[in-house]
């Protein structure tokens, strides 16, 4: 269970605050719900208490971790498939799967292979959806700004 103020990291759209804990009624059932402000966008998120463990909601990364990320984005690139379907879907799980380093993993990978032969039309919009993922965490893990965290990655891969 999360409280008020709490760092989380919802897999497949990235993290943000929990501003609150309400209790609505959407189609006619009424749940608890958490309202997640997501920094990046300014969006806002109501996420189903009884759906938490099954979504795969999250604390966000510390200290440690943060410099595992920075790790595992310096690294060399793993081997990926040559076929694109396969690729696309091993990325895919990664990024689903809300697992950081798995996601750190899909950025370098991607920003690699962009390099060296160019990217699809859906693995760039992969790459930018991971990246998202990914500059969102690490913006509340390190408390920074969007645009640093950015320029700290653009740097790594100049």
């Amino acid at each position: 269970m999360f409280k008020i103020g709490d760092k989380v990291v919802y897999p497949m759209h990235g993290a943000g605050i929990i501003e609150a804990i309400e209790e609505k009624e959407v189609l006619g059932k009424k749940r608890q719900y958490y309202i997640m402000r997501m920094p990046i966008g300014n969006m806002k998120v109501m996420i189903p208490l009884d759906s938490v463990q099954e979504i795969g909601l999250r604390k966000v990364i510390e200290g440690q971790d943060v410099e595992s990320v920075m790790q595992i984005l310096r690294n060399k690139e793993t081997e990926m498939s040559t076929n694109w379907n396969r690729r696309y879907r091993t990325n895919m799980e990664k990024i689903k799967s809300g697992d950081i380093f798995e996601v750190a993993e899909v950025v370098r990978n991607l920003l690699h292979r962009e390099r060296e032969k160019g990217l699809s039309t859906g693995e760039r919009k992969m790459l930018e959806n991971a990246r998202q993922i990914l500059i969102s965490e690490m913006v509340l893990a390190e408390n920074k700004e969007e645009e640093q965290v950015e320029s700290m990655l653009e740097g790594m891969f100049a």
